[in-house]
């Protein structure tokens, strides 16, 4: 599956000069290039663009939804390609496509790892899995190849001495969030990677027991950014700094107030969308695990994983460098000018 995954990539990219239409570079009343920015969401839940757009910051730029992913990676080759404005994804997936000259750029980060919100990874309860070595041939269920939880699993895995050759017995198996669980449960899979409401409910029930957590590896960290393309940024620089500086305040927002305020407009965003889905998961959520404020990025957030995919053998030694892949110039929590 990663091989497949890998050969569409330059057919992707291929249309990234040709694609980004919407950007059109005729200002706009008020100085803005584009006031429409096309974005793909997640059921149930609030990207910081939308909760920017409630709370009036990202104004007079409106959002466009064109559909939802569970996929961080896919997320930025819409993006990259053109089919949407912005995207985010796991830090690693974005090093990965620059490295296939993706022509992008990550502007703000988005979400993480803490004490609060973290990606667990669970065995059933009776399950002889203690460790690294008795994954050995074992299955493990994650959201999609090629990101944080594939990244995690690998590292945990050679943390605990097992070889290439032992890693590559480890089978990682695509299941949809809301079906982990129950895979795990019915012995579909050995392993499940749960966070958010789906982890709390899943230990509600009982029956299953953790085997590690990604703050178990790396500690309180920031794991995703979200991404423009270079083109778009050079068409649409006013857009770019509003859209950004709305972001990074939206972030900010959830970092300084309280978890009853997050929710209350959580819910509210999701009822007033009417999108026919369920608000309920919004009520567990506990913090964005974004580890700066305003998702300022730190350039070791990127060097991690440009470290650990040139120890995969994914990328060569210095063919993506840390800082070539963010700006920090947009987000006005680096300077300290936000108000």
């Amino acid at each position: 599956m990663i091989r497949r995954r890998h050969a569409l990539l330059p057919v992707l990219l291929a249309t990234t000069l040709a694609a980004c239409g919407s950007a059109s570079g005729a200002a706009t009343p008020g100085g803005l290039e584009l006031t429409e920015l096309r974005y793909q969401g997640s059921v149930g839940a609030v990207s910081f663009p939308e909760l920017a757009e409630e709370l009036g910051y990202l104004a007079p730029i409106k959002l466009k939804w064109i559909g939802n992913t569970i996929s961080g990676p896919q997320d930025i080759q819409a993006a990259a390609t053109g089919q949407t404005d912005f995207g985010g994804a796991f830090d690693g997936a974005i090093v990965k496509l620059a490295a296939a000259k993706a022509p992008i750029k990550a502007v703000v980060g988005y979400y993480g790892s803490d004490k609060d919100s973290y990606v667990g990874y669970y065995v059933a309860g009776g399950s002889p899995i203690k460790g690294p070595r008795d994954l050995i041939g074992k299955k493990i269920g994650v959201n999609t190849l090629g990101a944080h939880l594939e990244a995690v699993v690998k590292e945990y895995l050679k943390r605990g001495g097992l070889t290439p050759q032992e890693i590559a017995k480890v089978e990682l198996v695509v299941v949809p969030p809301v079906n982990t669980e129950q895979a795990l449960r019915q012995g579909q899979i050995d392993v499940a990677a749960l966070s958010g409401i789906l982890r709390d409910k899943a230990l509600e029930r009982g029956g299953i027991r953790p085997l590690f957590k990604d703050i178990d590896l790396f500690g309180p960290f920031t794991a995703g950014s979200v991404v423009l393309t270079e083109r778009f940024i050079q068409r649409n620089p006013n857009t770019t700094r509003t859209f950004v500086a709305a972001f990074a305040k939206a972030v900010e927002w959830t970092q300084t107030h309280s978890r009853e305020e997050v929710i209350a407009e959580y819910k509210k965003i999701i009822a007033a969308r009417g999108r026919n889905e369920d608000a309920g998961g919004v009520a567990f959520w506990k913090s964005s695990g974004v580890a700066n404020k305003g998702g300022v990025i730190d350039a070791k957030e990127f060097q991690t994983w440009i470290d650990w995919l040139q120890r995969e053998g994914e990328i060569k030694p210095g063919q993506v460098k840390a800082a070539d892949l963010y700006t920090n110039q947009y987000n006005p929590f680096a300077s300290g000018s936000a108000s």
